[in-house]
């Protein structure tokens, strides 16, 4: 496994004194509550009103500015002292927001990270066990009997589905406008979006190209929010829909044109290998030499940064309890071997795009 220079530092020797290593795996057992804390203090806007404060705020202030108990501010407040994300001033008895707390409060990634985790995850990931032992994302149970939670994405609560596309979206969204820059010095004029979701990169490309014309492949239930959401809206004529489930292996692509690049955008992370090898040889038998197949994902070993590689890894325990049981945040390697195994290689990949996105581009293999 190659790892960018940043992992390879953190990820191949120990990095902490016996005494840090200690106070780590207390942080491990004590996780679940630092995180409930934490997502209260943001929730009750206890970190606000400190940002805000010009020289911080007693319990009884904040207790009366909330509207919650003494008793209440004061364990949280307490908690985030050892947690850290909260400082106090011995003599005056006045809290103030730390570096941590701030970025917690206003860091973009970090507060849809939160709303994810709670909303969608923090329920399912009671039965993580039972899902790494079926292979089956046991966690989703409680939202649904569905076999993938993309089959019931557009039944789940209003605050659930709400959490899961601003995380879908956040992390997407901020690759688009690199990504369309590498997709169109291919001139494509017809786009098959593979797993096109709610049609978010299908509008960016046809207000990009006034004549490209985009094909949105995704579940029946998907392709109908898809269609809602893109109702009205400019060059939404020039997209059109294919529903299929792909994960039923005798579904073919659609082959009733030709389309110039197969566009894939955080789709593959929600497969296992296998299923991956069959999309992709599908995908295959629809290209031809002026194909171009284009992957985008946040592969966890080309991070620049050890804290993204770290959401990512455990995004993956996400796909594990929840979303289908068995894919994961995939690395470099396994990625190109399943690209090779399928019939194509790797052209070129684009690294940098966005909140860690890569874009692997494919080909036909020359004869």
């Amino acid at each position: 496994m190659k790892l960018s220079p940043a992992l390879t530092e953190a990820y191949t020797r120990e990095r902490y004194s016996a005494r840090q290593a200690q106070e780590r795996a207390e942080w491990i057992a004590f996780g679940p509550i630092v995180f409930q804390v934490s997502r209260v203090m943001l929730h009750w806007g206890i970190l606000e009103r400190l940002r805000n404060s010009d020289c911080g705020l007693t319990i009884g202030e904040l207790a009366a500015a909330c509207g919650k108990s003494e008793y209440a501010i004061k364990v949280l407040l307490e908690a985030s002292l050892s947690i850290g994300t909260v400082l106090v001033d011995p003599a005056t008895e006045r809290f103030t927001l730390s570096k941590t707390g701030w970025f917690l409060l206003n860091d973009p990634a970090t507060r849809v990270n939160v709303d994810f985790n709670h909303d969608v995850n923090y329920e399912g990931w009671f039965k993580l066990e039972q899902a790494l032992d079926e292979g089956k994302p046991a966690g989703l149970r409680h939202f649904g009997s569905w076999g993938t939670i993309y089959e019931g994405l557009s039944s789940l609560p209003a605050h659930v589905r709400r959490s899961w596309l601003a995380f879908d979206h956040f992390y997407s969204d901020s690759a688009f406008a690199a990504a369309l820059d590498i997709v169109f010095a291919l001139k494509p004029s017809t786009i098959l979006d593979v797993g096109g979701n709610t049609g978010r990169w299908a509008l960016r490309c046809v207000a990009r190209d006034p004549k490209v014309n985009v094909t949105i492949m995704d579940l029946p239930q998907q392709i109908e929010m898809m269609e809602q959401a893109t109702a009205g809206k400019p060059g939404a004529e020039r997209i059109d829909s294919f529903a299929t489930d792909l994960l039923d292996r005798s579904n073919s692509f659609p082959t009733n044109r030709h389309y110039d690049v197969i566009w894939m955008s955080q789709f593959l992370d929600c497969f296992g290998e296998d299923e991956i090898l069959s999309i992709l040889r599908r995908a295959a038998a629809i290209m031809d030499d002026n194909s171009r197949l284009c992957i985008m994902e946040t592969l966890w070993d080309r991070q620049r940064f050890e804290p993204a590689a770290f959401c990512l890894t455990m995004t993956s325990l996400y796909f594990t309890a929840l979303a289908n049981g068995n894919s994961r945040m995939y690395n470099t390697d396994d990625l190109t071997r399943l690209i090779a195994k399928a019939g194509l290689e790797v052209e070129q990949i684009h690294d940098g795009l966005g909140q860690g996105h890569s874009i692997v581009v494919c080909r036909k293999p020359s004869l």
